[in-house]
This record gives structure tokens, sequence and C-alpha cells, in this order.
């Protein structure tokens, strides 16, 4: 399998590791949402969720793919020692690939604000 981007982070394949990031903090937006928790292993670690609601396969897909580019532009923004889930949402397929970028930058800082602030 090709991957288009190295494999910096560690990716997220286990149900426990979901629903550990879910108890954590989040950031709601327009194109995705982002959960964020703190976690033993050093590198960061990174999964995506694009649910049926959101499209068929092809659309789910694309949403994911594009996440995935996002989080490859932005890879050093992500704190080690926590994972993050993104979950994609529909208005990610139409938007300009500069604006998710911007956004989950936003995002990025906002959750490293919180777990500061609490």
């Amino acid at each position: 399998m090709n991957r288009p981007f190295p494999a910096l982070m560690r990716q997220l394949r286990k149900r426990t590791q979901f629903l550990n990031a879910a108890r954590g903090n989040r950031f709601a937006g327009r194109f995705f949402v982002l959960q964020s928790r703190r976690v033993a292993q050093t590198e960061p670690g990174i999964g995506y969720t694009v649910t049926r609601r959101t499209g068929n396969s092809p659309e789910r897909s694309r949403i994911r793919r594009r996440l995935r580019a996002a989080v490859f532009a932005c890879q050093s923004q992500f704190k080690e020692q926590h994972d993050y889930v993104l979950i994609g949402r529909r208005a990610a397929l139409g938007a300009p690939f500069s604006t998710l970028v911007e956004k989950l930058t936003c995002a990025l800082a906002y959750l490293h604000k919180q777990e500061t602030a609490g």
C-alpha cells in the first residue's frame, strides 16, 4: 500500500484509543471535530473518523484524505504524549485546503491552551 505521506505520527487503530481521546478535550468546528487526550507514548498519535451520515464511501474517503493532508501540513504543531482524533464533517469536502489547514492550526492551539488552563 502506497502512503502519500511518511508515517511521522503513530496511527490510532484500536477502538479503546478512540474512546480514550473522546474523554479528553475537544474542539468542534464547521469542517471537523478534533479530540485530544494526554497519553504515555512519546510520539503523538492520530486517528481519523468519518461516519456514514457524512456521505457515500468515495466522499468519506476523500474527506479522510483531505484531513490526512491537513495533518501533514500541520504536523509540527502536534504535541508529544498526546492522541488526537479528527472526526470529519461533510463541509470539509468543499472547503479550500488552506482553510482546512488554518482551522486545524486554530483547533490545535485551542486544545493546547485548554489543557494548560484546566
